[in-house]
């Protein structure tokens, strides 16, 4: 077995991997919370949706295994956009389709779903012949709400980190079907989703330079037309 080695595209938490598991070890405020939610979800939604089984759940730790699949932004880069993000939005449709009663979550009132938290081509993995996506990761921030939180979250990682990418976002909406909801609308909900990270670097490290990062980018998406 090889030896346990960092893996791409992990922010918030470590996260290591010897193609066989893979360890999160989760940090910043609400750590012990956040695994315990991803652990709750991983569990009950194994077999309804494409997410890794879990291994171990000790210390702060949570070990998964290893789902095969090419990380959805390296696709993008790659130039497959149109293709990726149908896939996101077909997948995402499934998310907010699943039924929330016994996920742990709270009581769900009409009109709320099963939010992702972090939904994009960041936290997806590929099968780049087929275009299905093979696992979706990082449930840490999954909590009952509207679907226009996941919606617009995964516009703003394309416009943040693949701008080049932004036209292709038709195939999303048009993946995920129904209205999409008015560019007003979901603007205010990146800029809500941007100052809630920003408290959350806050809490982490008062003033630190993930405060300053998302202030910056909560100005950006304010100027964003």
């Amino acid at each position: 077995m090889c030896s346990m080695r960092p893996l791409r595209h992990g922010y918030t938490n470590q996260t290591v991997g010897d193609g066989a598991v893979v360890a999160k070890t989760y940090e910043g405020p609400d750590a012990a919370l956040r695994l315990e939610r991803e652990r709750t979800l991983l569990t009950r939604l194994r077999g309804r949706l494409p997410v890794p089984p879990i291994h171990a759940a000790d210390a702060g730790t949570l070990t998964l295994g290893f789902l095969p699949g090419t990380p959805g932004q390296e696709l993008l880069d790659a130039g497959h956009a149109p293709a990726v993000l149908a896939a996101c939005g077909r997948l995402l449709r499934r998310v907010h389709d699943t039924p929330t009663g016994g996920l742990a979550l709270g009581p769900s009132d009409p009109g709320v779903v099963l939010v992702h938290g972090d939904f994009g081509p960041n936290n997806v993995l590929v099968d780049p012949e087929s275009w299905e996506v093979t696992a979706l990761v990082d449930w840490e921030f999954a909590h009952l709400g509207r679907p226009i939180e996941d919606l617009a979250w995964c516009e703003w990682l394309v416009r943040t980190h693949h701008p080049a990418r932004v036209p292709a976002l038709d195939h999303f909406f048009d993946a995920y079907g129904g209205d999409v909801p008015p560019w007003p609308d979901r603007q205010a909900e990146m800029l809500a989703r941007c100052e809630a990270l920003e408290r959350f670097c806050h809490r982490w490290e008062p003033e630190g330079p993930g405060v300053r990062l998302w202030r910056e980018r909560t100005a950006t998406t304010a100027s964003w037309r």
